[in-house]
């Protein structure tokens, strides 16, 4: 290129790109090349999904409209007839005998996927995921071999009194029996490459089923986090520091003449000269997951001299968690995925949720009782000694103390990082609670105030109290001066918001649920949250709020705090302080669901038309914890008039989950 050349083609923006490997292993590009883009399946209700993850075979299977105009019910009936017969049977494909549903099965598109990726952009930050495997979506005709195999019984029926004189004839005949010869080296190749031998290879593995959730879930809320750098921290130098030639050297490495032979010893074992070799993130992951609890002073210690600590909390997020300004090592970095317990064969999902519950019960307290913890996560006595020898040390009549002290100086120097760990552990206790069915203030000492979630001094918290304090009377000075000038130029309106006076009492008002105004704590990026999250999801418990708060904060880069941590009671009242009410559900006494997830809280006035049939939906779930279609049918129609179709499966799909033939609001259904 000529040097002028550089004038021609000026740099315009400069945009930094960031690998995301929390999905490279499970991220698959699904293409549907017979159909085009703007006809796609994200409003097809999917009933089942499996994989062969070895094969990477996919198959989907998904609802047809049975009502559409151009549907041609005759033959969809006749398909049924061909495929399952006249009988009914638990095994029938299609068990109202007609065609209702179709199968999806993949291909490879290529085997080689090592230059593809997912990528998304956000805030100026490219973050690229690589690609696991693509597979292209094509209709499944197998309902087709089952009608030939049907054709074909049914003619060995008709056939069966000849059949059975031959076979007579046979059974006379003498057996001649022989032994095979050794089969050659050449011959067993041949049959291992053989088109049998593979179908019945592939046959082998089992199918893994799978839950399909929409585009619009909160699970796949949580998931689409993943395809972003976890705790990417801006001011991290990450600018390209090698020379032209050094770059070259690493994209076309020279081939090696000799390999070095390393000296023979145990496999995990790793000298300090050999971790240092290893990427900075490696280097902490496999200290973290051998010393399992270490302060952060230490961590550096132990990590080459000039190493940028900005860099590594960076890493340690990724592998660790924050327990009394000690990092201890993520339960899923001890026991990954498909592993299992050495000690009894317990899975690695089993154990990861049970020494999840013994590290948060170390972030309220010093020490916990062994037998308590057992009683609650119900594993073997020897897997819940190991989860206590990882961080703590036996005291006769104390229980197991925590190993080492509170680590005050690091909270108190990285407060930002503290307040994101403590979110955290909030979304790691919502989904306890709820696998576990215990509530926090089980744990809580009696006659004890409830201790801090961040541990701050004596004078930080008397500054707080103060300033707390002056903020409560300019807020409330400015609320009498708003109430003077509504008073003065336009009436109150006290009009009940419902039609019926003896159902006020079954939603929590704005102004009559003992809410008040909002604490001076609350931030107005915390208000920004509750108004786009409830304008997306309509409904939330109380439990799923905080799980989407949680991932909110998480995803904000370190040393930005613009949530402050909050108690229950002042995230509810910034919720209903913002256009929402709670909805007293009257559940059965002998629900399953945890106290937070029988909190629910709704979009009340977003500005909409659609409010008016949101609140019709609302008011019958404040008198029955599940409804029928044609319950809110009939209520619209008497409440509102004619209501069409299509509007009321939109408000049903964005408030509320099917079950049994029965509607439950979202995140209410009893699993």
């Amino acid at each position: 290129m000529m040097a002028s050349g550089d004038d021609d083609d000026p740099i315009i923006e400069e945009i930094d790109v960031y690998l995301a490997k929390s999905l490279a292993e499970n991220l698959y590009l699904l293409q549907y090349p017979v159909r085009p883009s703007s006809m796609n399946y994200d409003d097809v209700n999917h009933l089942g999904a499996k994989i062969k993850p070895k094969q990477q075979r996919l198959e989907l299977e998904m609802a047809m409209d049975t009502m559409s105009p151009n549907y041609c019910r005759s033959k969809g009936e006749q398909i049924a007839l061909n495929v399952d017969g006249t009988s009914y049977d638990e095994s029938n494909t299609y068990s109202v005998k007609m065609m209702d549903k179709q199968t999806f099965s993949s291909i490879q598109a290529t085997t080689n996927t090592s230059r593809y990726a997912a990528a998304v952009f956000r805030k100026g930050e490219l973050h690229v995921t690589p690609l696991t495997g693509i597979l292209q979506m094509r209709p499944s005709f197998s309902y087709l071999d089952k009608a030939d195999n049907k054709t074909r019984e049914r003619e060995a029926e008709k056939e069966g009194g000849d059949s059975s004189q031959d076979e007579a004839e046979e059974e006379a005949k003498a057996i001649t029996v022989r032994f095979a010869r050794p089969e050659s080296e050449q011959a067993r190749q041949r049959r291992i490459q053989s088109y049998e031998f593979l179908q019945k290879k592939h046959a082998e593995e089992p199918w893994v089923h799978l839950r399909y959730h929409g585009i619009k879930d909160s699970r796949s809320e949580h998931e689409r986090q993943y395809l972003y750098c976890q705790s990417v921290d801006s001011s991290q130098n990450s600018e390209l520091v090698k020379t032209p030639k050094e770059y070259l050297a690493m994209l076309m490495p020279p081939q090696a003449e000799e390999k070095v032979v390393q000296p023979t010893g145990p496999s995990n074992v790793l000298s300090m000269a050999q971790l240092r070799t290893l990427p900075l993130a490696e280097q902490v992951k496999t200290l973290m997951k051998n010393v399992k609890l270490m302060p952060f002073a230490n961590l550096m210690g132990l990590l080459a001299s000039g190493t940028d600590s900005t860099a590594v909390l960076r890493c340690i997020q990724q592998v660790a968690l924050l327990v009394q300004g000690n990092w201890v090592v993520k339960s899923d970095v001890l026991y990954p995925k498909n592993t299992f317990s050495a000690h009894s064969g317990v899975p690695a999902e089993v154990l990861c949720r049970g020494r999840d519950f013994v590290m948060w019960r170390f972030t309220m307290e010093r020490s916990v009782m062994r037998k308590e913890v057992t009683s609650v996560i119900k594993l073997p006595p020897e897997d819940v000694k190991e989860f206590l020898e990882h961080v703590a040390v036996p005291r006769v009549n104390r229980g197991w103390e925590f190993l080492l002290p509170t680590d005050r100086e690091f909270i108190k120097k990285h407060p930002d990082i503290a307040h994101r760990q403590n979110m955290l552990w909030m979304g790691i206790q919502s989904k306890l609670e709820k696998v576990f069915n215990f509530s926090k203030e089980d744990f809580m000492p009696k006659n004890s105030p409830q201790p801090d979630p961040v541990h701050i001094s004596g004078e930080q918290r008397l500054k707080m109290a103060q300033d707390r304090a002056q903020a409560n009377q300019s807020t409330l000075k400015k609320e009498l001066a708003a109430k003077k000038v509504i008073c003065k130029e336009e009436p109150m309106d006290t009009t009940p918001y419902l039609s019926n006076g003896s159902m006020n009492g079954d939603f929590d008002h704005a102004n009559g649920n003992g809410a008040g105004p909002l604490d001076p704590s609350s931030s107005p990026e915390l208000t920004d949250f509750v108004k786009k999250i409830f304008r997306k999801y309509f409904v939330l418990t109380l439990c799923e709020f905080k799980r989407l708060l949680g991932l909110h904060v998480a995803s904000i880069p370190a040393g930005k705090v613009v949530v402050p941590s909050m108690s229950d009671h002042m995230l509810q009242n910034t919720i209903l302080q913002n256009n929402c009410r709670q909805i007293h559900v009257p559940f059965p006494a002998q629900t399953t669901l945890a106290p937070d997830e029988q909190k629910v809280f709704c979009l009340w006035d977003s500005g909409e038309d659609s409010d008016k049939l949101r609140r019709v939906l609302f008011e019958l779930f404040s008198k029955n914890y599940r409804i029928k279609r044609t319950m809110l049918q009939a209520k619209l129609s008497q409440e509102i008039g004619e209501v069409s179709k299509t509007d009321i499966d939109r408000m049903l799909k964005e408030c509320c989950i099917s079950a049994s033939g029965q509607w439950y609001l979202r995140g209410t259904c009893p699993s």
